[in-house]
């Protein structure tokens, strides 16, 4: 397990309120929270971002994802929340431990605040990219 904050909890060295366990997975209010009822969901697999999680972890990450999220809108309330995942540090990710972020909006102000400053795709580019994308999913 890697030596971070994430990776302790996982082992029991750091306490947590935790909301969530199975064998795979684990879920935790945050200690810093954006709102509340904002609850971060990590795998106990070691890996830093994503793309370094196996299959198998992803899954049970995709299994549980939705029921937290059902639990944090039944018991807060909220029916709008964002779902946040980083990875790297220029992504904003501040522990290196791949880990979901389930945050209620309840208003205006509190919750994740995002800039999403949009451009546009080039049709022909476009096709070249998805191509190559789709030909590297293995």
């Amino acid at each position: 397990m890697a030596d971070t904050v994430f990776g302790k909890i996982v082992r029991g060295e750091v306490p947590c309120h935790k909301v969530y366990e199975d064998d795979k997975v684990l879920a935790f209010l945050d200690i810093n929270p954006l709102s509340h009822g904002h609850t971060l969901v990590v795998p106990k697999e070691p890996a830093e971002t994503l793309e370094h999680l196996s299959d198998e972890s992803a899954a049970a990450l995709g299994r549980v994802l939705p029921r937290l999220c059902r639990a944090v809108v039944a018991v807060t309330g909220v029916k709008e929340y964002n779902v946040l995942e980083n990875n790297g540090t220029g992504a904003h990710q501040a522990i290196a431990h791949v880990h979901f972020h389930i945050i209620p909006k309840p208003n205006g102000r509190e919750g994740l605040g995002i800039g999403w400053p949009l451009t546009t795709l080039d049709p022909k580019a476009g096709a070249t990219l998805a191509a190559k994308i789709a030909g590297a999913v293995s």
